[in-house]
């Protein structure tokens, strides 16, 4: 039988989509049987796709047609997303979207984990848009003092596509900051730090006082004229290089009210960007912890420790362990009786502290050191539970896990609306264990 001579770059090929990818791509296939990743696609759909690089194993397209669109397409809501990477699912329904992560997550724990997971339930976002608290772009200074500030290019990545305060991911305190702070950098931004890229970080409290961090660079620019220009512009920080930031103008931290935390934001420490479904995923994680009074309990990469806090309140004898020195000062600023905080990396600390009635996983999206595992298993909590922020990785730390524990659920939730990143929720219960 004559094999499908491959397509080659710049061909156009018609494809059905059967999936979405992990970044947003919807799947097909070529006539040689190899996979094509082709954005702005849904599952169902027949295309049409040109061919813009190829792998032995599979390439990319870019749409050119649709053929027979989904019942789930719809016309993306932001002016911006036809070239935008910021976002790769808003061309589908929110429901729909919401599918795709289910599959996302179902499918990376059976191939990637050797995993069959139980039924999957997903909670959706309160919010589909303006749910962000956060938000990261970069500033690229072109020539003739021209500058670009926004979100990375689709098709093109080395691109920045200038974006402003209409872009529909921020909360409005950090859509209105961003407008404004545009409209008063100056020219060639230079009420910012010099250097020809930089990446800026805005974050808005409830109440919407906002902060801005600057990474790359050098010296402080301008920036006490900045927060005379720009409202509720409450500090502006400063990270030149790979070390702490430092604070350049305004307020040292900044009050926040997190469900029953009332925390004191500074610098870079890290807080969930969408507040709304991640106090239904820190509640989810509470029951599931069920009775703790005199347990003990690790919180592993508490960040500023709001599990730790909350179950110490409940009578457990918790540790969080954190790397970043700044969440862990204000982990301990408000800690309760019962709660203690360690700067260090999990995989030094967490052999001390085992064993343990339960261990809180909560990794960044690399997912556990390789040393994790083998530590856990070694001395096993009677339970884990596993907040993870990345299908591939937390299927294979599963995978890595499976000698010693057992999946009892898994719960996906949606902290990221038009995006394909999605956060997981599983819990685990050690083998033999009752």
């Amino acid at each position: 039988m004559t094999r499908p001579a491959p397509a080659s770059p710049g061909a156009v090929a018609r494809l059905r989509i059967t999936g979405i990818a992990a970044g947003g791509a919807g799947v097909g296939r070529l006539a040689d049987g190899r996979a094509i990743f082709v954005h702005r696609t849904a599952p169902g759909e027949e295309v049409e796709a040109r061919v813009v690089e190829e792998k032995r194993r599979w390439a990319r397209g870019r749409l050119e047609r649709v053929l027979a669109p989904a019942p789930e397409r719809r016309e993306a809501p932001c002016r911006f997303y036809a070239r935008c990477g910021g976002c790769t699912l808003e061309h589908l329904t929110y429901p729909a979207q919401l599918q795709a992560k289910r599959v996302l997550v179902t499918e990376a724990m059976r191939r990637i984990g050797g995993i069959a997971p139980p039924a999957l339930e997903i909670t959706a976002s309160p919010e589909e848009f303006r749910y962000r608290n956060r938000v990261s772009f970069t500033l690229v200074r072109l020539a003739h003092g021209r500058v670009a500030a926004g979100f990375h290019e689709l098709e093109r990545p080395a691109r920045i596509l200038d974006v402003d305060g209409d872009c529909l991911l921020p909360e409005p305190a950090v859509a209105t900051a961003w407008s404004a702070l545009r409209r008063h950098w100056g020219p060639d931004a230079n009420r910012l730090p010099p250097g020809e890229r930089l990446r800026l970080t805005l974050r808005a409290t409830g109440a919407g006082a906002v902060s801005l961090l600057v990474e790359g660079g050098y010296g402080p620019g301008r920036p006490d004229e900045l927060r005379e220009r720009v409202p509720k512009l409450a500090a502006v920080w400063h990270r030149p290089g790979t070390g702490s930031p430092v604070l350049l103008a305004g307020a040292e931290s900044l009050a926040e009210s997190w469900e029953e935390e009332d925390l004191a934001l500074s610098g870079a420490v890290f807080l969930q960007v969408n507040r709304g479904a991640a106090a239904r995923l820190e509640e989810y994680v509470a029951e599931l912890a069920g009775e703790v009074a005199g347990a003990r309990v690790v919180d592993a990469y508490c960040g500023v420790g709001l599990h730790a806090r909350r179950l110490a309140r409940r009578g457990a004898r918790v540790l969080g362990i954190e790397l970043d020195p700044l969440a862990v000062a204000e982990a301990r600023r408000s800690a309760p009786e019962g709660a203690t905080f360690e700067v260090a990396r999990v995989e030094d600390a967490l052999p001390a502290a085992l064993p343990a009635d339960l261990v809180i996983l909560n990794p960044p999206r690399s997912g556990l050191d390789p040393a994790v595992p083998g530590q856990l298993l070694g001395a096993p909590p009677a339970r884990l539970t596993y907040v993870s922020c990345d299908p591939a990785t937390l299927a294979r730390d599963l995978g890595r896990l499976a000698n010693g524990f057992s999946v009892a659920s898994v719960h996906a939730f949606d902290l990221f609306p038009q995006t394909a990143h999605v956060e997981t929720v599983v819990a685990l219960t050690r083998v033999g264990s009752g």
